[in-house]
């Protein structure tokens, strides 16, 4: 398990009424100053993949690299918004209180280690969280995931459940998952370790590399090609608009205009 050193000491203060959140998280993130370079960087890219389809973005991928990159048969409380960021990893594990100390192993505690202990290292991040072949169990609620909005998450991608999906519809950020439960998981998983790379549903995860997902899908991006990638996935969506416009023409004129084209 990964330890943040040099973390202020916890006060003594009574736990709270859940037992999954940490109430020792210090402020909310505050935002970024103007004119800060990442930020900028940030924000481009998130304007940028906001106007693109996931299946765009995976065959721009498959230009560049042939492993294994992207995940079907997802749910969200969140239709229609695009979940977009650098992911942060949770790697859950079965529960076992000898081998994972139920005092220490708690959300809260991962969900820090996971963000970092700046106030400002969380905001736009994707929090991904591995279930270890779980998928379905809940790993989490409306309660725990409270926290992503409150440090500014971009939101959530698990292959495992998530309850309350009323609840979290009303929340800022988006969130991906199996499917939606209704019984709490924690007998079952617990949060074992931060910030290391994961497998959700056959497909690996880095921390650092971007996460991608929408209605149909999600995809996980190596860092150093992200932008690359959306490039390629803007020329991807310009391509299939200009075969499908060379269609209806053939379509309207009986004149044949989409050879060399390759169907997708």
């Amino acid at each position: 398990m990964l330890v943040v050193r040099g973390a202020a000491r916890r006060p003594t203060t009574p736990a709270p009424a859940h037992p999954d959140v940490d109430p020792y998280l210090g402020a909310a993130v505050t935002p970024a100053p103007p004119g800060d370079d990442r930020e900028a960087v940030a924000e481009r890219r998130a304007r940028a993949a906001r106007s693109l389809a996931c299946a765009d973005i995976v065959d721009a991928l498959g230009r560049i690299h042939r492993h294994h990159a992207h995940i079907h048969d997802l749910v969200t409380p969140t239709p229609g918004r695009v979940l977009f960021g650098p992911a942060v990893t949770i790697s859950f594990f079965p529960s076992c209180s000898v081998m994972a100390d139920p005092e220490t192993h708690t959300f809260g505690a991962l969900f820090q280690q996971a963000v970092g202990v700046k106030s400002d290292d969380a905001r736009g991040k994707v929090l991904v969280l591995a279930s270890n072949g779980h998928r379905d169990v809940s790993i989490g609620g409306a309660t725990k995931l409270s926290l992503l909005a409150r440090y500014g998450l971009a939101g959530v991608l698990t292959d495992a459940r998530l309850r309350d999906f009323a609840q979290l519809k009303s929340y800022p950020f988006a969130a991906y998952c199996s499917a939606e439960a209704v019984r709490w998981g924690g007998d079952v998983i617990t949060p074992y370790q931060a910030n290391v790379p994961i497998v959700v549903a056959g497909v690996g995860v880095h921390p650092g590399q971007y996460v991608f997902a929408d209605d149909s899908g999600a995809v996980v991006i190596p860092e150093p090609d992200i932008d690359a990638v959306l490039d390629g996935a803007v020329t991807v969506g310009k391509e299939e608009a200009a075969f499908r416009a060379r269609v209806e023409q053939e379509r309207t004129t009986g004149r044949a205009g989409t050879e060399g084209q390759q169907e997708r």
